[in-house]
């Protein structure tokens, strides 16, 4: 459906890509995929026809529709939400705009209004208002609030109408941009169904894997200054990608040790005339071998090593009672939490309920309107916000000038060090602060909390801006850290990745629970490929399960139980089992012949007694077996 034939595209000395023809079929969804700056939205702005390519073409049969995702369109805010959704429909909204002339008009126009009315018909745009209202609330925008000015929307909430507009138009090319910034998990499921149902032909950028594993059948990697297509989702193509480049490093390894022996023999024989011969076919030999030369790839990954400089109290944070509200908007309502030493816990939930407000109180950023914030023994704590180029106070500053104020004793080469870590090296140190990318500034913000050591991380949105690769790195940084982390985030790889405990934000409280995100998910029966069913849920959680109130220590020991639970079945049946030989071996040696006569009576006489303690003990492990099994049964999943 979408072609290109030898597509490039460069800036000066600097190529993208080159040399790229592929065909995007209908009923595909491409992941498109690569490091920041490697070429991912020029691509895409070149198939939409955006900007121009430097070489080759881009073919799209006369009759096929595209629709794209531009998140930095002009909006007018004085329009519906509804009808800027609307608008995503073409055909059906110029008819319907064009018929309201006609009728306002009167007259002449009567015949117009009846073509405008069969066209309407035709494409099906009577239902256009409630098929534009079912994607906004899908995409979290309540019904209420459907016919309200687009100006009462923030920035994110604005780029959801966008979306929701894309979607309605029934293009059979969809372009999407980085759909899931700004949307929270529930939203992000909800487009995964929507995505996976479409029929068309879908190309999107994503820096979230789950959401790139369950939509895309096929990944397009811009890499090595070309755009390499690989079939199945990111999972699949991640290590199809890995495999490849190790194939290709051994192929070339080998290549060079056959050289190099070729080359020994020559240099070690060849003034030798009995081996002049030999040494000259080696030669010829050597010139015939190809040595592949592997382009360097685009990708960069920063390393994240976060020590703390020394360990925090065992009670690392007692929030209790806070409240906050914005004017009428109440975000926060009576919280209360005890955070302790080691845990990492995701706070989740819808946008607009609190959870950065939540962090920004506890770092004594935002003041609540009622409640108390009180941090343990010896911690120390680093902070990243979601907006992080608020932390870099003076955008006139370098980053060298600014991770040199955090360790002001550490030499040149230290802090030079520390920032080639973060990818900042040569002229790039002596950058404006002000001047660098939203992926800049996240590393130099991170680069100097790693510095200061704290032993708790208070993070929100941590995988903001940042590429696969930084996302993967920091998870695995954050997973070997040995302090505290509290963090913010919608990207349901890295919560899965990372938290040891939920706490769900939700509009009739926060939700506390101990235990990874796939367990949360088990014990809430929620299927995050259900969009559906979690939008239900969500309508109805006045029925839903209650928040979970015992303590953390109850919590805890009553989690340590159910992980026992399946040995202590095993160990009661082992009892069982040696209990039964025992009394078997027992029995046997009464019915020996001349058992009697040749035992001491004392021992005869204990073995009926140890025989009848045995019986005890068996119909004792019995009723614990039965005991454990049911419980067993109604933890299942």
């Amino acid at each position: 459906m979408l072609g290109t034939s030898g597509l490039g595209k460069a800036y000066g000395g600097r190529t993208l890509f080159e040399g790229v023809s592929l065909q995007l079929n209908r009923g595909s969804r491409y992941g498109l995929v690569g490091a920041n700056g490697s070429g991912k939205t020029t691509f895409m702005r070149v198939l939409a026809g955006d900007e121009p390519a430097t070489d080759g073409s881009v073919s799209l049969p006369a009759s096929a529709r595209m629709s794209v995702l531009r998140q930095d369109r002009f909006l007018d805010d004085d329009q519906r939400i509804l009808d800027v959704a609307m608008m995503g429909d073409e055909v059906v909204w110029s008819a319907m705009t064009e018929q309201r002339r006609a009728i306002e008009a009167g007259g002449a126009a009567t015949e117009r209004v009846a073509d405008l009315e069969d066209r309407i018909r035709a494409h099906d745009g009577y239902t256009l208002e409630a098929r534009a209202s079912a994607i906004l609330e899908g995409l979290g925008i309540p019904v209420p609030s459907h016919r309200d000015p687009l100006g009462t929307l923030s920035g994110g909430f604005k780029l959801r109408v966008l979306l929701a507009q894309v979607l309605l138009g029934g293009a059979d090319v969809l372009l999407l941009d980085e759909p899931t910034n700004h949307l929270e998990i529930l939203s992000i499921r909800w487009l995964d169904r929507f995505l996976s149902g479409y029929d068309g032909c879908a190309l999107v950028i994503s820096h979230d894997q789950r959401f790139l594993d369950n939509v895309a059948t096929h990944i397009l990697d811009v890499d090595y200054e070309t755009i390499t297509l690989y079939t199945g989702n990111y999972s699949t193509f991640h290590v199809e990608k890995q495999a490849i480049r190790e194939r290709k490093e051994a192929g070339v390894a080998r290549a060079e040790k056959i050289i190099a022996e070729k080359r020994a023999f020559v240099e070690r024989f060849g003034a030798k005339a009995t081996k002049a011969k030999q040494a000259q076919s080696r030669l010829k030999q050597i010139e015939k071998i190809e040595v592949e030369e592997l382009a360097s790839t685009s990708r960069r990954e920063p390393h994240f090593r976060f020590e703390p400089e020394r360990p925090s109290g065992k009670e690392v944070l007692e929030v209790k009672g806070i409240s906050k509200s914005f004017g009428d908007n109440h975000v926060l309502s009576d919280v209360s939490m005890v955070v302790r030493r080691g845990e990492k816990i995701a706070v989740i939930g819808p946008n607009g309920l609190g959870k950065s407000t939540l962090l920004k109180i506890v770092m004594d950023r935002l003041a609540p309107d009622s409640g108390t914030v009180r941090w343990g023994h010896e911690v120390r704590a680093g902070y990243f916000a979601q907006d992080h180029k608020e932390l870099l106070d003076d955008p006139a500053t370098t980053p060298l000038d600014y991770l040199w104020a955090a360790v002001p004793t550490q030499s040149t080469s230290y802090v030079r060090g520390q920032l080639g870590r973060m990818l900042f090296s040569g002229d790039d140190v002596q950058k404006r602060v002000g001047a660098l990318s939203g992926g800049e500034a996240a590393r130099l913000v991170f680069c100097r909390i790693i510095v200061e050591r704290p032993n708790v991380l208070v993070l929100d949105e941590p995988t903001n801006h940042r590429d696969l690769e930084a996302i993967h790195a920091l998870a695995a940084a954050l997973r070997a850290y040995e302090g505290t982390i509290v963090f913010v985030s919608h990207d349901r790889w890295f919560v899965s990745e990372l938290a040891t405990r939920i706490l769900e934000v939700t509009p009739e409280g926060p939700r506390d629970f101990t235990g990874t995100y796939a367990e949360y998910l088990e014990r809430c029966n929620d299927d995050h490929l259900d969009g559906d069913a979690v939008v239900l849920r969500a309508k109805k959680a006045k029925v839903a399960a209650p928040a979970d109130t015992t303590s953390w220590e109850e919590q805890k020991r009553r989690r340590n139980r159910q992980k026992d639970l399946p040995a202590r079945r095993d160990r009661a049946l082992a009892a069982i089992e040696a209990a039964e030989a025992r009394r078997k071996a027992i029995h046997a040696r009464f019915e020996e012949p001349g058992f009697f006569e040749r035992t001491l009576r004392g021992d005869v006489a204990a073995l009926p007694a140890e025989d009848r303690d045995l019986g005890a003990t068996i119909e004792a492990r019995m009723a614990e077996w039965e005991e454990l099994e049911k419980e067993l049964a109604l933890t299942a999943p």
